[in-house]
């Protein structure tokens, strides 16, 4: 009896769930579990090795490789098609039983459940806060937030196709920021141009990792630092500033160079534009 009324706690804590997000007007999508392969294709695979058996947070747990339907993002179940083997493992948690260890993959923060779905939802319905698991790391072209939702997956895919093209070093490429996921593939075309000018003036051929590099070190980061100091940044990300300022710096002056009174020119230049419209 104390297992049937675990898993109908279970089931309702599920429908509140569901109604506390829209009357907060929260994304449809904020509760659900997250599809492995998905995200996968939206992350772009890499490799994966055994990682061994460790204890994972259940918190972690948000997504699933084969039983999305079945739970939501808490693990909470979302239909009865379970219930039987869900009460089966919830009564033999209160006999004090263990629970044999779950299988999932480890993709950037998030984990993901490949054997062990109703051992997860007992485990979280009982209040604990860790299980045992043999866990398989994944290794992503992008990594994966631990807030990520199913409507991040297009915004992912643009951004690992950006670091396909543009592949910066792991550990710069949170510099990159941008806010609308189109403007992955313009600043793409933007670097990919920069590569190709910068070619002819050394006259040296460059593969995609040297030209990412230098148009990092020699372009992108000057420019920054140069619009932070100018207080120029504004409400944008720096990625956003830069790329608006660039364009702008070409279209107005014919000049790739950066400098403050570049800076100035083109912010003077924009103003005048504006006025000018507006006249």
């Amino acid at each position: 009896m104390d297992a049937q009324h675990d898993f109908q706690r279970a089931r309702r804590r599920a429908t509140i769930g569901r109604l506390i997000s829209r009357l907060r007007g929260e994304p449809d999508d904020v509760g659900v579990v997250l599809p492995y392969e998905e995200v996968i294709s939206a992350l772009g695979f890499v490799s994966e090795h055994r990682a061994g058996l460790h204890v994972v947070q259940l918190d972690t747990i948000v997504g699933s490789v084969d039983r999305s339907r079945d739970y939501d993002r808490r693990f909470r179940p979302t239909s009865s098609r379970s219930r039987s083997r869900w009460e089966q493992i919830a009564a033999a948690a209160r006999r004090g039983e263990s629970f044999p260890p779950i299988d999932v993959l480890k993709v950037g923060e998030l984990y993901f459940v490949r054997d062990g779905h109703h051992r997860v939802s007992v485990a979280r319905a009982l209040g604990r806060a860790d299980i045992d698991a043999y866990v398989t790391e994944v290794l992503t072209r992008v990594d994966a937030e631990k807030a990520m939702k199913l409507s991040d997956l297009p915004f992912k895919s643009h951004e690992r196709v950006f670091f396909e093209r543009v592949p910066l070093p792991i550990g710069t490429r949170p510099e990159i920021e941008l806010s609308d996921p189109w403007d992955f593939a313009v600043l793409a075309e933007a670097v990919e141009a920069w590569g190709f000018r910068a070619m002819q003036s050394r006259g040296d051929a460059l593969d995609r990792k040297e030209t990412a590099r230098l148009w990092l070190e020699t372009e992108y980061r000057p420019a920054v630092a140069l619009l932070r100091e100018l207080d120029l940044v504004g409400d944008a990300t720096a990625t956003e500033a830069y790329m608006r300022i660039a364009a702008d710096r070409y279209r107005l002056l014919r000049s790739r160079d950066w400098s403050e009174e570049v800076l100035r020119q083109v912010v003077d230049g924009r103003a005048g534009r504006r006025w000018a419209r507006r006249s």
